[in-house]
């Protein structure tokens, strides 16, 4: 599997320090509140698990999927959601987590998607922040790391359902998917 990685961008220590610090910071901004975490699946669980055990608060934990690659490297631009919400999201503040804001259009959709349920607070938390790809005007709130403009894999991100279990964020050779 490792023949593929051309190099370590953010290393397993490197994330999990960021991920500590993320976790500090949603829970001092939002002390004294029930927080809604909606993770956006596949790509967020390994962030999501780690960042919930960040963050010192109350917190119901949900996932919703919704994708825009398939198969592909490059986002299609059109965004599949795969299930609604069971739940309730009026009046809640609500925190999106996300593995990678990418093109920003994916996480639009669900931001207008979520905005119509009238939750108190909507908030954006994503470990990497790709805008070099940036097609929709979106900003997280909250950003592990900027991410260059490369193909990257691991701690959770995956390309054809492969790579999610390596336990650091790599850029993938393109040979990999050529």
């Amino acid at each position: 599997m490792n023949e593929y990685i051309k190099e370590v961008l953010f290393s397993e220590e490197a994330i999990r320090l960021r991920v500590e610090e993320l976790g500090a910071k949603i829970t001092s901004d939002y002390a004294g509140k029930d927080i809604l975490l909606i993770g956006v699946l596949k790509g967020c669980y390994v962030f999501l698990a780690d960042l919930a055990r960040r963050i010192e608060l109350d917190c119901e934990i949900r996932f919703i999927t919704a994708s825009s690659y398939g198969k592909g490297v490059i986002s299609s631009g059109d965004v599949r959601i795969g299930m609604d919400f069971d739940f309730e999201i009026e009046n809640r503040d609500v925190l999106i987590v996300e593995d990678i804001l990418d093109s920003g259009i994916t996480l639009t959709v669900l931001q207008g998607f979520i905005s119509k349920r009238n939750p108190a607070s909507l908030r954006i938390c994503t470990l990497l922040d790709k805008p070099a790809r940036r097609r929709a005007e979106i900003e997280p709130d909250y950003t592990g790391f900027e991410c260059p403009d490369e193909f990257v894999v691991g701690y959770g991100l995956d390309y054809a359902e492969r790579y999610r279990n390596l336990p650091f964020v790599a850029v993938l050779k393109p040979e990999a998917y050529s």
